[in-house]
């Protein structure tokens, strides 16, 4: 903990929420929005804001977070009890909220996770696929997030979106990726019913309790309502690439008794009842959607407007998510 984290006047926040002298520290792993925990010495609090310096504000949007973990406080998803949302830049420079501090381990190593043996690592798996069922089985009406999004068209939306983004930050010939975008758009499978998406659902993203269930569910800020087989896919990712590139995919997969992308997809079909026969292009579109990122990390690289650890070979990971794209799409 300590009296100055980056982003925080910890002064100013103190005197808006009437508390006496507060203490923070960033937690590491967010790729986006900000984390910290909080206290006054007696209380204990998470408290989220927007990446320092950000410029899209729909982008790091504090209420649409807020209210989706507002609505879903309660439901068979365990999420973190909301506290306050002050959308007022003046306080701390830019809007935030604070949520109750909910104990639990985030794993982001197969080596970490392994320590809990076999066994375990499959309970905890088959927890994860099982609350991704329970997430896509609640209904958007009766947690008053019917407006949460724009289901209609959902897919096509997104894929022009993240061509769009690919535009963006387009500096050299990446192979095979207009291909992939082309394809992608050309085969769009015919979407089950919409339901809430968490739009970044993996083990990394979640706490897990001493009992090895799941105690919150967190990252919302991707989150609306639109096809859930994207959440499926993505999932499926990062269980199919664990390990091959490291700082990008978690390695949690790796541990021994993890289930094989096949497993969980069994699972979850078996749970939700969904028909999973195209999973292959919601996980070719998940590696669309991440090479675009990484492409565009790239791109700010090479303009100098952006650095981090190993930014500089962020842009030889591009090509292998394309081909990992177009290897899935052979077998939708």
């Amino acid at each position: 903990m300590t009296d100055n984290p980056p982003g925080l006047d910890l002064q100013r926040l103190a005197d808006h929420l009437g508390t006496g002298p507060l203490r923070a520290e960033l937690i590491e792993g967010g790729r986006s929005n900000l984390t910290y925990r909080l206290t006054d010495g007696t209380e204990r609090w998470v408290l989220r804001r927007p990446p320092l310096g950000h410029v899209l504000a729909t982008a790091h949007d504090m209420t649409r977070e807020y209210r989706v973990l507002t609505a879903l406080h309660g439901s068979p998803v365990p999420v973190p009890r909301t506290v306050r949302l002050v959308t007022d830049s003046e306080v701390i420079g830019a809007p935030f909220y604070l949520m109750e501090f909910v104990p639990g381990t985030a794993h982001r190593s197969s080596a970490e996770l392994a320590a809990l043996g076999p066994e375990r690592v499959r309970a905890l798996a088959d927890h994860l696929a099982d609350t991704l069922v329970a997430l896509h089985a609640i209904d958007p009406r009766e947690v008053e997030l019917a407006d949460f999004g724009r289901p209609e068209g959902f897919l096509a939306r997104q894929v022009q979106r993240w061509g769009k983004q690919l535009a963006a930050s387009r500096s050299r010939e990446v192979p095979g990726i207009d291909e992939l975008a082309a394809q992608l758009a050309a085969t769009l499978p015919e979407s089950p019913a919409p339901t809430l998406l968490h739009g970044d659902y993996r083990l990394d993203n979640v706490l897990v309790g001493p009992d090895d269930r799941i105690t919150a569910v967190l990252d919302w800020e991707m989150s609306t309502l639109g096809d859930p087989l994207t959440d499926l896919g993505l999932l499926v990712m990062y269980t199919q690439l664990a390990g091959r590139f490291a700082g990008v995919i978690p390695g949690v997969a790796l541990a021994p008794g993890f289930p094989s992308s096949a497993e969980l997809v069994d699972r979850y079909a078996r749970g939700s009842g969904r028909d999973v026969s195209a999973v292959p292009w919601y996980v070719a579109f998940a590696s669309f959607k991440l090479a675009v990122v990484l492409e565009g990390i790239h791109f700010r690289y090479s303009q100098g407007r952006t650095v981090g650890a190993g930014f500089d070979r962020v842009g030889e990971l591009v090509p292998r998510f394309v081909e990992h794209g177009l290897t899935a799409l052979k077998e939708s």
